[in-house]
């Protein structure tokens, strides 16, 4: 499949498409011919053989070399590239420490490791696509400044990558499509309406994005970020643009119709970080409370409100109990709060003093 036949596979499965629904809502009078066995059979037949390329085309791009790097170049001349040195040193440190903390439960990342671009997207998005080919907008570091916060949303896509999910989705979605539209352009025409579709995300289900979601904060506790950037991000969504799935500010991360509501996917990863703590470390309103008691309300500081920074107090904590370091002495090192050498809450103006809150951390601990 070469390389320069991408444009006029995508113009070929739009072509079917649209040669589907003119075909399809045009009246034609039905004669008993219609209904005879040879023709039942000739569908049964043509469909089977249809299918088969589907599966074989999501199979090239998906699990060879070739096909992965095929793809991945046709992604970037669809997309364009934005070769900023800055971003994409950051981009690069974040992907190799992912895939370091992915290596450490899920060593098949090594077999299939990930190409990855930035695009010149200015939407807050990132996706995952056949072959572990990825591409984050520029607009994702626009919204986000925080790392660890762009690492949760790199490590939910490589989630879905370690899963296959798009390979799944894509036979989950365009099935059906195929059969009925594209058999008529021929493998070019499968091709490009496969290669359309994953682009847009199609199949991606709510049960994937659960998992990929869970997967991620796995990933981000066997990485050097803060575990509770997960929920922080979400928050941050929130915050920016509500709880619709639809807003106008994103849809993150194949958040259609059907995917969780961004409060259901924070407070699934509040709840992770709860147990991460060993029950230890919760978030109630904006209030990180220790063992069912208040410890802090954080304050807005440099565009983040207090509940987002909130996630991050309970990361720290969380990371802290896991570690066995619960029964340590909290202490104030200048304006950060410290439990035994963990970095706890960096205090800026409108926050209480590092001394009152390790003083009162060492009350409720």
């Amino acid at each position: 499949m070469k390389k320069n036949s991408f444009k006029t596979k995508i113009a070929a499965a739009c072509l079917a498409g649209t040669l589907a629904v003119g075909f399809q809502g045009a009246a034609s009078p039905v004669t008993a011919e219609a209904f005879s066995l040879g023709s039942v059979i000739g569908a049964v037949i043509g469909g089977a053989i249809t299918s088969a390329q589907v599966n074989d085309t999501i199979k090239h791009y998906n699990n060879t070399e070739e096909g992965r790097q095929e793809y991945f170049q046709a992604m970037k001349s669809h997309y364009g590239v934005n070769n900023d040195p800055y971003l994409n040193d950051r981009l690069a440190s974040i992907m190799a420490n992912l895939t370091r903390a992915i290596g450490q439960v899920d060593d098949t990342i090594y077999q299939k490791p990930y190409n990855y671009f930035i695009n010149n997207q200015g939407s807050f998005n990132a996706c995952c696509t056949l072959g572990h080919n990825m591409s984050v907008n520029t607009g994702l570091f626009n919204v986000i400044d925080n790392e660890d916060e762009i690492a949760v949303v790199l490590g939910h896509e490589m989630g879905h990558g370690q899963k296959d999910h798009p390979a799944k989705g894509m036979k989950r979605s365009i099935g059906p499509q195929i059969l009925a539209s594209a058999a008529g352009g021929g493998l070019a025409g499968i091709a490009g309406t496969i290669i359309a579709n994953t682009w847009n995300n199609q199949g991606i289900t709510k049960p994937m994005e659960w998992e990929a979601d869970n997967l991620a904060f796995e990933y981000m506790t066997h990485s050097p970020y803060n575990p509770g950037a997960c929920a922080a991000v979400w928050q941050r969504v929130i915050d920016k643009g509500g709880n619709s799935k639809n807003s106008g500010f994103a849809q993150l991360m194949a958040g259609g119709s059907d995917h969780p509501s961004h409060s259901a996917r924070r407070d699934n990863y509040a709840k992770k970080l709860h147990e991460y703590s060993g029950k230890h470390v919760s978030v109630q309103g904006g209030k990180v409370q220790v063992n069912g008691k208040d410890f802090v309300s954080p304050a807005d500081s440099a565009g983040m409100s207090g509940a987002e920074r909130s996630y991050f107090v309970a990361g720290n904590l969380s990371a802290a109990f896991h570690n066995g370091l619960g029964t340590s002495a909290a202490t104030a090192d200048g304006n950060i709060v410290m439990l035994g050498t963990q970095p706890i809450m960096e205090c800026v103006s409108g926050d209480e003093s590092a001394q009152s809150l390790a003083d009162r951390l060492n009350v409720i601990k």
